[in-house]
């Protein structure tokens, strides 16, 4: 195993950070890999927004279930699905941007997830931690008012990023054998693999350092699909210029 796959398969979300500060140039060269992620017809439709205003950082905290590792992080950047820079491409070529399609929107999104991995990436690479934070779409207008992001522009997710203060067991993930289908998506032994993967969870969540707890994985999943979750997002998106048409 070389040591790049050795690092991405070590990952964990990190929730505590020391008050070391990142270096302005090392930040910036993490922030650089990211942005050679691919890039869907090289759209790059993602930006990027730093929060160092120390009152909107609480702010984001108590937006995203008052999680308090926001304000102790050294960096909290904000990713934004960007299509506001490519319509002004248009206004410099005399063209009207079409807007409000679900292909648009896909892209935007998918290369925020791509340039933000790569960003994890580099930085766990340099020793530091990192932890998403999808909660600040709990309010995602909010968000967008903090952030003053113009129309055709949403916050996707958050990403604090700073050296860690503990070192958390790394999570299992799904055996491959479940994820991995040939040809054709065979469930034939899915039920039982779940039921295997659920056994190896409960006593992660019982031997991790930090919030053990008793759950299963597919407990987990049972909650999040049998519930209505941000039910708001959908109009939000279309206030957005994200019509989904």
């Amino acid at each position: 195993m070389n040591e790049t796959i050795k690092l991405m398969k070590s990952h964990r979300s990190i929730r505590k950070f020391t008050n070391k500060k990142i270096d302005e140039k090392l930040l910036a060269e993490i922030l650089t890999a990211g942005q050679a992620a691919a890039s869907s017809s090289f759209l790059q439709g993602c930006s990027i927004i730093r929060i160092t205003d120390k009152e909107k950082r609480k702010k984001f905290s108590v937006l995203a279930n008052n999680q308090e590792f926001i304000n102790e992080a050294a960096e909290f950047l904000v990713f934004c699905g960007d299509l506001k820079r490519s319509s002004m491409c248009c206004e410099l070529h005399n063209a009207k941007a079409t807007e409000g399609f679900t292909e648009q929107f896909i892209i935007t999104t998918i290369d925020t997830a791509l340039l933000a991995q790569n960003v994890v990436i580099a930085a766990e690479s340099a020793g530091l931690g990192i932890c998403y934070v999808g909660a600040i779409r709990n309010n995602p207008q909010t968000a967008t008012d903090l952030l003053e992001l113009p129309k055709n522009v949403y916050p996707v997710f958050g990403l604090c990023l700073g050296y860690p203060n503990q070192n958390p067991e790394v999570k299992p993930r799904l055996p491959l054998e479940l994820i991995l289908k040939e040809n054709s998506y065979n469930t034939d032994n899915d039920i039982k693999i779940i039921k295997d993967y659920d056994l190896e969870m409960q006593e992660y969540y019982k031997k991790r350092t930090d919030n053990k707890k008793a759950s299963t994985w597919s407990e987990q999943m049972s909650g999040l699909l049998g519930r209505e979750v941000r039910v708001f997002m959908r109009e939000f998106l279309k206030n957005r210029g994200f019509a989904m048409k």
